[in-house]
């Protein structure tokens, strides 16, 4: 079959759902490792990001610096779990960070990015939609208002980087300014908002989640659908002076996992608003997305790069964008293309060459940091939620 759009371009789907024989063993391999993985994260709150050889725990970062967005795949995959087996061990030991994460969404609130949408809704969220405990609804609630406050009115962004009373970053590359950037990975946040919205009745926190959302969908989303990593405003005039990028290859290339995160959260603003123009930015996005594949179908992790470079492969934005396809079919929104492709990405990250099996390896997944071949604990986590939806244990916590 030809793609009209892309002639000449080989199909790389099949149209044969993904067996339960492919899907249960890798889902049983996430319970098994992250049975210790979250015994660890309890017994020393830190990051958890990513590891060249799949061991997390040696990562210097800990719970309570600003970078950290990491630890909540950890918890979110023990939920996962728990609700999976209703092996209370994965409950007890996720209730041990409580403390942690209701300081850092309550005194240390300063010390948070943008990124308190992965925190709490892989967390206090989702311990709130599991267990109905206020204290987490309370935490979840404190980390929205935290995440509301990093919204500039005049330019429509939620700043991603950086304390709130600060205009450079003290991490990262030397004198980087902050204040002025949002990147395409805040579109996952978003849901924080829409769940406070939902939960308070407060308008302001649906509205700059809409706010942001048609920024993305205005300055980041290319007129060839493929997606910018960063754009900087003018303070003054709020509107966009700069493209930047800190993920891709570079500033005009097209970053991958960007392109995941975006087909994921455009397709759950659309959840939660029901506004058509997130439905249709996501499909198009996924489209132009699956049109880069080759007959590897795991996507290398700029689609942009020189001819010369290793084509080294990133399946956590495969995982990704199997769970934002898994949203617009639940939204009746995806086509038999969209479902074909959503089974083969991932019956291939499930194969032997990306899994790994051995548990004294924390990671499960074998992906990319970049131009780096690594584990990442979000690649873990949603594999592992991907898996989850399709074998029907309810649904993501987002």
């Amino acid at each position: 079959m030809t793609d009209m759009a892309n002639p000449g371009r080989k199909d790389f789907v099949n149209t044969e759902a993904v067996a339960p024989t492919t899907l249960k063993p890798a889902f049983e391999l996430c319970v098994r490792k992250v049975h210790g993985n979250i015994q660890r994260l309890a017994d020393e709150p830190k990051a958890a990001p990513w590891a060249l050889d799949g061991n997390y725990f040696v990562h210097p970062e800990g719970f309570f610096e600003i970078g950290n967005w990491t630890s909540s795949f950890f918890t979110g995959m023990a939920l996962l779990a728990w609700r999976a087996t209703g092996d209370e061990y994965y409950l007890q030991q996720t209730l041990r960070l409580a403390p942690a994460y209701r300081e850092k969404a309550g005194a240390r609130f300063l010390d948070m990015h943008h990124d308190a949408g992965f925190l709490y809704s892989l967390y206090s969220i989702a311990l709130y939609k599991l267990t109905g405990d206020q204290e987490h609804r309370e935490t979840g609630l404190r980390a929205a208002e935290a995440l509301a406050q990093r919204f500039n009115e005049k330019g429509n962004f939620i700043r991603a980087w950086g304390r709130i009373d600060e205009s450079i970053s003290p991490i990262g590359p030397v004198g980087l300014r902050t204040d002025n950037m949002a990147i395409i990975d805040g579109l996952m946040n978003l849901p924080l908002l829409y769940w406070a919205a939902n939960e308070t009745g407060r308008q302001k926190y649906f509205d700059i989640a809409v706010r942001h959302a048609d920024m993305v969908l205005k300055h980041f989303i290319r007129p060839d659908y493929s997606v910018a990593h960063a754009i900087r405003f003018d303070l003054d005039t709020g509107l966009p002076s700069a493209v930047d990028n800190y993920c891709g290859f570079s500033k005009d290339s097209y970053w991958a996992r960007g392109a995941s995160w975006a087909i994921y959260g455009f397709a759950l603003s659309y959840g939660y608003t029901r506004d058509r123009k997130y439905r249709d930015a996501s499909v198009r996005l996924a489209k132009e997305f699956l049109a880069q594949l080759d007959e590897e179908v795991v996507p290398v992790w700029d689609f942009r790069l020189p001819p010369e470079m290793p084509k080294v492969r990133d399946a956590s934005a495969a995982a990704v964008t199997v769970c934002g396809l898994q949203a617009l079919a639940k939204h009746q929104a995806a086509d038999k293309e969209l479902v074909v492709a959503k089974n083969r990405l991932l019956e291939r990250i499930c194969r032997a060459d990306y899994l790994d099996t051995n548990l004294n390896c924390p990671g499960v997944l074998k992906s990319a940091y970049g131009d780096k071949p690594a584990y990442s604990s979000w690649g873990d986590y949603f594999l592992m939620e991907a898996l989850a939806g399709e074998l029907g244990m309810g649904e993501p916590f987002w």
